[in-house]
């Protein structure tokens, strides 16, 4: 662990120090207490509306599926333009479908597919400001307080879902379904207020032109996949999420139908699980010292699959209250694991796709998982949907054990900019390609095992950075001689891949050179030359 991140583990409230953070989660805290106050008004409303599981279970799907489907694109923003700007425009967005739903509510003109599209509408909406909210807690404090800020803006979540849900059901009892919405509507004015105040600081400067919109997303997804320590962060998640996905999917069913309770019950059950986590967030301190992040996901997830046969197996409000009291507790634990695992996995230059990619993966198996279990509760009833959740949740622990968290704590993932720049006898045109790449080395061959493990896990930084393919040829005329190539989009693409190199790549780097004998690597760039237009090539 390096001085910084234990600086940032040893100092749990050190975030607050900073008034720009300390402002920003004040104003979120209320922003999301509005949210949870419209979350259980809206769960309920629909059993009121259409008790089938299945459709009570598509208010989740609506509120995760557009999480899903636009976080990507909302990511490749993220990276592309200013960031608070983006969120600005969200949180209006976000206003706007609010007062929408909120009319439609207050008129009784609800139906079960108005609320569907509508909560789906708000979910879009914020679905475009969840990942540059991930990406600006890192503007927000130093890296040194970022498990503080990752962890502090868990536990803002979970007190504002302890009071939100509760009061929810309070109003609803006392004055209908419509304040509640309208209480949401106006809920993000603060952050609204926050995001004008904050003056973001300057990011860096590149000399070269931005990156287009659709290629900046493949970029994105291509990083993902090559980079070690976030795709790890992702199975992970997709572990956790699918199988925990099912209480919050079944809830407004276990108090209705299996509990017989009302929505006073439901909001208490919300407002428990975030107690829970609010309990947890004070524990999770000593427990990440005590486990580390791999052993308490791992005992998150088994606890959230006791509190989920808590659930199946309770027919009354205390025992309904203590799976949600429990549930929290092992919510936050895991999610607070798994965003910090992310947060540190990632490059500045693609911080916001990066974040982008581990919201679409956990929202994504949130979504899914809401179908499945709401999908299953017709079939076989609420209590043997959430059993088979259950069970699934206890066989992802030892299947996904072998992949770590937080293994990009210590990585210096600042840009090295040690790459010399192509030489080139014209100014070439940035969308001319694709680029190839080529290395050539010579080697000792008794170091050949040496050098091919070191050259294949550099591989991994070819494609994560711009490259498309990489592939390794060996001369069997010449012993010891061994050609890398690689390529990419264009020559524009391929100066962005200069930029991109961190300075952990570069000690890679270094222990391949240690293996390479007499002459220095031998670089050279060749870009493909299309047929089509030339005289005589048969082309119209």
């Amino acid at each position: 662990m390096t001085a910084a991140a234990a600086a940032g583990r040893s100092l749990p409230w050190g975030a607050f120090r900073h008034t720009t953070f300390t402002v920003v989660w004040m104003a979120t805290v209320v922003s999301n207490l509005g949210g949870w106050v419209s979350t259980a008004a809206s769960g309920w409303l629909m059993t009121t509306l259409n008790p089938d599981p299945l459709v009570v279970s598509l208010v989740q799907v609506a509120s995760y599926l557009p999480l899903f489907l636009l976080a990507l694109p909302a990511g490749a923003l993220t990276d592309l333009i200013d960031r608070r700007k983006l969120l600005i425009f969200s949180e209006v967005a976000v206003m706007v479908f609010g007062v929408a739903l909120a009319a439609l509510v207050s008129s009784h003109l609800i139906r079960p597919v108005s609320l569907i599209v509508m909560t789906a509408l708000v979910s879009a909406a914020t679905a475009v400001g969840a990942p540059p909210w991930q990406a600006v807690v890192s503007d927000l404090v130093p890296r040194s307080d970022l498990p503080s800020a990752v962890s502090l803006n868990s536990l803002g979540i979970n007190i504002s879902r302890a009071v939100g849900p509760a009061i929810g059901g309070l109003l609803v009892s006392a004055f209908g379904y419509g304040p509640p919405f309208w209480i949401d509507a106006f809920s993000n004015v603060g952050v609204l207020g926050a995001l004008g105040w904050w003056k973001s600081p300057p990011r860096a400067k590149s000399t070269l032109p931005p990156e287009p919109f659709v290629s900046a997303m493949v970029v994105g997804l291509r990083h993902a996949r090559y980079n070690p320590h976030l795709s790890a962060t992702l199975v992970r998640a997709a572990g956790f999420f699918l199988f925990a996905s099912a209480y919050w999917a079944l809830l407004p069913i276990i108090t209705r139908i299996q509990v017989v309770g009302g929505p006073a019950l439901y909001g208490s059950l919300l407002g428990a699980i975030g107690l829970g986590a609010i309990g947890g967030a004070f524990m999770l301190p000593r427990l990440k010292v005590r486990w580390g992040a791999n052993r308490l996901l791992a005992w998150c997830t088994a606890g959230t699959a006791l509190s989920t046969v808590l659930y199946a197996a309770s027919h009354d409000a205390r025992a309904s209250l203590l799976a949600s009291v429990l549930a929290g507790v092992c919510w936050i634990g895991a999610v607070s694991s798994l965003n910090l695992s992310a947060q540190v996995a990632l490059p500045e230059w693609v911080r916001g796709r990066g974040l982008a990619v581990y919201v679409t993966v956990m929202f994504g198996a949130l979504s899914l998982g809401g179908l499945l279990w709401g999908k299953l509760a017709t079939e076989i009833g609420t209590a043997g949907s959430l059993l088979a959740a259950a069970a699934g949740a206890l066989l992802a622990v030892p299947l996904t054990r072998r992949w770590k968290l937080q293994t990009g704590e210590g990585v210096d993932f600042t840009p090295a900019l040690h790459w010399p720049m192509p030489i080139t006898t014209e100014k070439v045109a940035g969308d001319r390609g694709p680029v190839l790449v080529t290395t050539e080395y010579r080697i000792d061959v008794k170091d050949r095992d040496r050098f091919l493990q070191a050259l294949f896990r550099l591989s991994r930084e070819r494609r994560r950075d711009g490259a498309y393919d990489w592939k390794v040829f060996e001369d069997p005329a010449v012993a010891g001689r061994f050609v890398e190539i690689f390529l990419t989009d264009s020559w524009l693409e391929h100066l962005r891949h200069h930029a991109r190199i961190t300075q952990a790549d570069r000690i890679s780097e270094e222990a391949l050179r240690l293996c390479v004998h007499g002459a220095p690597p031998k670089t050279t760039h060749l870009i493909q030359v299309h047929r089509s237009g030339f005289p005589g090539d048969g082309s119209r």
